[in-house]
């Protein structure tokens, strides 16, 4: 064996154990401040060094895992956060807290894999440190949060695995906006005033079915249903969402 190749190891698969470990100190760091630029994208050259002796101690010793491999599985986690936030923006995907995972049919998971091959690796093994990361990212106002976006000639430009995880930040922002701006369409679009005309406009609505429409159209999503089907199939619509919805 030659004398390069004891030198090099691989390192051991990651586990939900390891990595909600990982999350953990990272959150923990996080709540103490120990950041650059107030951005949770970029904690400290002092934190990261607590945190690799501590994740090392912490997993029982064994194969040690350097300071640039747990932030490159920091850029990694926060790549999937953002994937899993945008899975979530759908009314059809439900998050299980207690195991995870993230629910939905397969038709629905069939579909959205479809359009992004990447969710298949979350559909399999869901975001168990999703608590932790939503933490991390403070995504409530994630949008309105500049320092997560490095910009201006006085900022020291981001390298290596610093710029993948700024990147990832950066992805996560921009998808809030696009969301957000999606939304802002779709209402002025399909608008509750328009299905209500619609809905007027049908013969033989029965009273139940007609107030109770009016609660369904109250999602979005429902009202852009609506005013897309033909005109001949929307009280059909209506009543088999009502039989779904709502019992009489």
């Amino acid at each position: 064996m030659s004398s390069s190749s004891t030198r090099h190891h691989h390192h051991p698969e990651w586990t939900a154990l390891s990595t909600k470990l990982l999350a953990n100190l990272i959150l923990d760091q996080v709540r103490k401040g120990n950041t650059v630029n107030n951005s949770s994208s970029s904690l400290s050259n002092k934190a990261w060094n607590f945190i690799t002796h501590e994740f090392h101690t912490r997993s029982g010793g064994g194969v040690r895992r350097d300071k640039e491999h747990l932030k490159n599985r920091f850029a990694l986690l926060a790549r999937q956060f953002s994937l899993v936030k945008l899975i979530l923006s759908r009314d059809d995907f439900v998050f299980d807290e207690s195991t995870g995972c993230i629910i939905a049919s397969d038709e629905s998971w069939d579909q959205y894999v479809k359009e992004c091959p990447d969710a298949e690796a979350v559909r399999r093994g869901g975001c168990p440190v999703y608590s932790q990361l939503s933490q991390i990212f403070r995504v409530v106002h994630l949008e309105e949060e500049e320092t997560v976006l490095p910009e201006g000639p006085k900022r020291r430009p981001s390298r290596g695995v610093e710029a993948a995880i700024a990147n990832a930040i950066g992805e996560m922002a921009a998808a809030s906006r696009l969301r957000t701006s999606s939304l802002t369409q779709m209402s002025s679009r399909f608008t509750l005033a328009e299905c209500i005309r619609e809905l007027d406009g049908i013969h033989g609505v029965a009273e139940n079915v007609y107030f109770a429409a009016l609660e369904i159209f109250n999602n979005p999503c429902a009202r852009e249903t609506f005013l897309s089907l033909r005109s001949d199939m929307r009280l059909a619509w209506l009543q088999w969402k009502c039989a779904t919805c709502f019992s009489y």
